[in-house]
């Protein structure tokens, strides 16, 4: 596709697995203009708030834009020789399981597809491992187990055609917003749909269910299995698809029989009539999906709870039809792609078993490779334990950021420390990965990049580039395809383009497969750089036997075990994890709305961080009460493995006993935030996949002796006890508590804003009560303010941080600032509730007021809504409560 600035390009969005077609459009004014493709059938024409606000995050500032070897600039000859030799060093004195490589879901296929050719097939190692092991590793392992494969059976159009949806593990609305607004369309159009929520908090979500199951943390494997015990009984076993096409039913059904309702209530916490209603809408719908994502899969029972969902949907014959079947939701763009390519520790490319001896015959034949990988790599947690014993001395991590995303987070701080050779390739030159790498090697980032995607349905995308890369960036393909030449392998890696690398990912899924492999798209194996280009998105599997469409698996059995019969696998209810009552809370952690990962794309935008502008805890107000814990007051959450300190959020959507911390927060954005620090390395036997929802801990009040909130201009540093940093408009916001007072306030205002004692500062002191607020201006431009009190800060955080671009042309504007009293010409919209038209809290109320008493309605006098949709639910709660106030 032409790539002028008077041409929109399409292309798919880099955030979650959904898979959103973008149309970008490079402006004259250089800004970069983003609108959903109506064609694109994952989302036609939907955005969610993240994806509507990428152009805000394509600038330059943070990249990493040449080469460096030691924190100095390399050239790129001096740092892919040092890359090349190093490996081949480390290889040739301790063996090809002595180096590694940690990659992403973030890749793109093509990139994928080199790095683990490189390690399996000519280094001879499975040390590739993923983060996507952090994420839908348990999905992989439970497919396997009852398919022979990682097959996804269903559709996104299941989603619609569905009379029964149940969500478990998934918050939708706001991890996958264009799904949710899917299912809501559907909803709307068919009100007899019914949606179940099973989850222990009570989220977004459960903004469309008709049913809500606050099931207990890691209950699901029990809920299943009573309610394929509770199928039986009520006869609605499709005996003859379980005859015809699988095997194990009865010893599933012998340990589902041994639980009775009774039982299933105590492992549940769900109590018998509820479960009852939802065993029996289940029962009596024919047409049912079931959705699963982390809060399935991030669990030491994760596999046996997938497996424990599709024995329903086996059991029932409710699979590979449309509007049935179970459904993983992956959590990034490309983890569906990475497990196309073999981009895990235990598989090989295009879909073949690592375990299987023909099938690693077949991989090394057609790659015509030295070796192949005969055991399986370390997993991601025991990768980095590896490293951290000295047994991996050479590593090697892409697009990802492990040192806040694994499980005891400081102790992967602490083997790259000890790793005497650590290679980063990423876009930003200072995250909390890259501080630990000898070499830094800049990749091409969203926008630049050029390649493929899957997501979760199985639809292959094209992501293409319509910006020139910066500065001396390069495709992450070609970095490895260079070292791999460096190391000796040329042949093997002679690609010049990524339609190359595509076209042999294609043939090798192709090649002596009849029918006994699920993945092949060899329709595309002959596939042209122009035909290349203008590939749309399809689905696979597209051989080159068989007509382009869409299609489901499973529907009449042809599974891909040995037998072509799927396999019940007969799980147990997991037995309650013991608890230490030094720790008695339950730590949940996950995503919000309108953050990603560890918010290297999303942190740079304003609007995105309107929302949630610093890391918080979920915690039930009387749990709060219990430990002198109040709204916004500052909480500490403790455990053997670390420690961090956060913001109460009191909310009785959440279980008691429970508290949840979002991901997000890193070391660039908060000073002790990395809520993974927390969570102790137990994995799931199968999967490997690290249980990252069930954290112990310990919370109690965090007392400072002040607490201040500034916005300034320039991005400021901070080394108080507590203290996060969020774009604003203008420049950024920031947040500080601590323990000791500074000598100075004025000093402290002036480091904090960039400025020197030359400039003149307007300035409150109140020594008895311990109120500080300083200004500084520009001509008629606010630098900075800060405002500090004994207590939390209750200055309007949305309405100071829109100062930055406002006018003071008077001292009545300035003092009013000062003053943190927004006038009728400063006007307080209030929390940000719809991050796409920055709508507050505030205007919404006062739109309430003025009688706007629907969502559609504040939709149509504000636009809040309207866009992504994934703010419904709040509205609506914002609508509730002041039709609540104004009748009391």
């Amino acid at each position: 596709m032409e790539n002028s600035s008077s041409k929109s390009v399409r292309t798919t969005c880099p955030y979650c697995g959904v898979g959103c077609g973008v149309l970008a459009t490079r402006e004259e004014s250089g800004a970069i203009g983003i609108k959903g493709d109506p064609h694109h059938p994952a989302n036609f024409g939907r955005l969610c708030s993240k994806g509507s606000a990428l152009g805000e995050t394509v600038d330059l500032e943070g990249r990493l834009l040449e080469p460096q070897i030691d924190g100095r600039p390399a050239s790129w000859d001096a740092a892919l020789e040092l890359v090349a030799g190093r490996f081949s060093e480390t290889i040739r004195e301790h063996g090809p399981d002595s180096v590694a490589f940690y990659v992403s879901g973030q890749l793109l296929s093509e990139d994928y597809y080199v790095a683990n050719k490189l390690m399996k097939g000519f280094i001879g190692s499975a040390n590739i491992d993923t983060n996507s092991r952090l994420c839908m590793s348990s999905s992989v392992a439970g497919h396997r187990r009852a398919f022979g494969s990682d097959t996804v059976p269903g559709t996104y159009e299941d989603l619609e055609l569905a009379d029964l949806i149940v969500l478990t593990g998934s918050n939708l609305a706001w991890c996958h917003p264009v799904l949710y607004q899917r299912i809501a369309a559907a909803k709307a159009k068919r009100p007899h749909m019914r949606v179940v929520l099973i989850d222990p908090r009570r989220t977004m979500t459960a903004d469309i269910a008709d049913m809500h199951l606050k099931i207990k943390p890691d209950g699901d494997t029990a809920l299943f299995v009573g309610l394929l015990g509770f199928l039986a009984a009520q006869g609605a076993v499709d005996q003859g698809y379980v005859n015809r096409y699988t095997s194990g039913f009865d010893a599933a059904l012998a340990i589902a029989k041994s639980h009775d309702l009774r039982s299933i209530a105590a492992r549940t916490g769900l109590g018998p009539d509820e479960l009852r209603d939802f065993f029996m809408l289940f029962a009596h719908t024919e047409r049912v999906v079931t959705v699963y994502s982390q809060g399935v899969n991030q669990s030491v029972s994760g596999t046996d709870k997938v497996n424990a969902i599709i024995n329903c949907h086996l059991a029932t014959g409710r699979i590979g039809r449309p509007g049935m079947g179970p459904f993983s939701v992956t959590g990034q763009p490309n983890a569906m792609g990475g497990r196309e390519v073999g981009g895990l520790a235990n598989m090989l490319a295009a879909h073949m078993q690592l375990e299987d001896d023909d099938h690693r015959e077949l991989v090394q034949d057609f790659w015509t490779s030295p070796t192949i990988a005969s055991n399986p790599g370390l997993k991601a947690v025991d990768l980095f334990t590896a490293v951290r014993e000295g047994k991996v001395k050479a590593l090697w991590i892409m697009a990802t950021n492990p040192v806040d995303s694994m499980p005891e987070a400081d102790l992967v701080v602490e083997a790259l420390k000890i790793c005497p050779f650590v290679v980063v390739s990423d876009i930003n030159t200072l995250t909390d990965t890259t501080r630990y790498a000898h070499v830094l090697l800049p990749a091409a980032a969203w926008g630049e990049k050029d390649g493929t995607v899957t997501n979760s349905e199985r639809r292959i995308s094209r992501q293409r580039p319509f910006l020139a890369m910066a500065g001396k960036a390069k495709p992450d393909w070609w970095i490895i395809s260079e070292v791999a030449r460096r190391m000796g392998f040329t042949a093997g890696f002679a690609y010049q383009n990524p339609s190359q690398i595509f076209a042999e990912h294609a043939a090798l899924s192709g090649y002596r497969n009849r029918g006994g492999r699920d993945f092949d798209i060899s329709a595309h194996a002959a596939i042209t750089d122009e035909s290349y280009d203008a590939l749309s998105p399809f689905q696979w599997p597209q051989s080159g036997n068989e007509p382009s469409t869409d299609r489901r698996f499973f529907g009449e059995g042809d599974f891909y075990t040995d037998d072509r019969r799927a396999r019940f696998v007969a799980v147990r209810p997991a037995d309650a994890e013991a608890t230490d009552p030094r720790y008695p809370f339950i730590l949940n952690s996950g995503r919000i709305r309108d953050h990603w990962h560890t918010m290297t794309r999303t942190g740079k935008s304003a609007r995105l961080s309107g929302h949630f502008a610093e890391p918080f805890v979920e915690i039930h107000p009387l749990d709060a009460a219990g430990y002198g814990i109040g709204d916004a007051s500052l909480v500490r959450l403790k455990n053997i493995n670390g420690t961090i300190i956060v913001r109460a959020l009191l909310t009785d959507r959440q279980a008691r006993g429970n508290v949840f911390v979002p991901m997000h927060w890193t070391g660039q954005f908060a000073g002790k935030a990395r809520v993974d620090t927390l969570v102790t390395a137990n994995v799931d036997p199968v999967s490997g996949q690290p249980a990252l929802k069930m954290a112990q801990v310990a919370i109690s009040p965090f007392q400072a002796r002040w607490y201040g909130f500034a916005v300034t201009r320039e991005k400021p540093a901070s080394a108080e006890d507590y203290w996060a940093l969020a774009r604003t408009k203008g420049g950024f916001r920031l947040e500080l508590a601590s323990h000791e007072e500074p000598k100075d306030w004025s000093a402290l205002a002036q480091q904090l804003f960039g400025i020197g004692s030359d400039v003149a500062l307007l300035a409150y002191h109140d020594l008895r009560q311990g109120q500080h607020r300083i200004a500084a201006f520009e001509g008629e431009k606010l630098i900075g303010v800060l405002y500090v009190a004994r207590e939390p800060v209750t200055v309007s955080r949305s309405w100071a941080s829109e100062q930055l671009v406002q006018q003071f042309a008077n001292a009545h504007q300035r003092f009013q600032l000062l003053a943190g009293r927004p006038g009728r010409d400063m006007p307080d919209k209030g929390a940000i509730v719809c991050a796409c038209f920055s709508v507050g809290k505030n205007e919404i109320a006062a739109a309430v007021r003025g009688g706007c008493h629907t969502v559609e309605g504040i939709g149509e006098a504000l636009k809040a809504g309207t866009n992504c949709g994934s703010c419904r639910a709040e509205i609506r709660g914002v609508i509730d409560a002041n039709i609540v106030e104004a009748a009391e």
